[in-house]
């Protein structure tokens, strides 16, 4: 398995099936899985976030009763206030 490592120093790749030491080759590997499944949550939070704020905007598009006006900045205000 070649797993390729960008950091601020380039790339580099590496062959974890060359690796001599099991141990180290069994570390590396888990490591592997664990970064891959985390890149598979952070994928599915995000489509999960998505698809709730569309749907929140939807469902609330046609609610002008729920409607106000936002709220000036601070910096905004003093402007006017000079």
């Amino acid at each position: 398995m070649i797993i390729t490592i960008n950091n601020d120093d380039g790339t580099t790749a590496f062959d974890v099936n060359n690796i001599s030491d099991d141990k180290v080759k069994q570390e590396a590997t888990v490591i592997v899985q664990k970064v891959g499944n985390l890149q598979v949550i952070i994928e599915a939070l995000d489509f999960a976030s998505r698809t709730h704020r569309a749907n929140l905007e939807e469902l609330l598009k046609d609610r002008d009763e729920a409607l106000v006006e936002p709220e000036e900045s601070s910096k905004e205000k003093a402007k006017e206030n000079t």
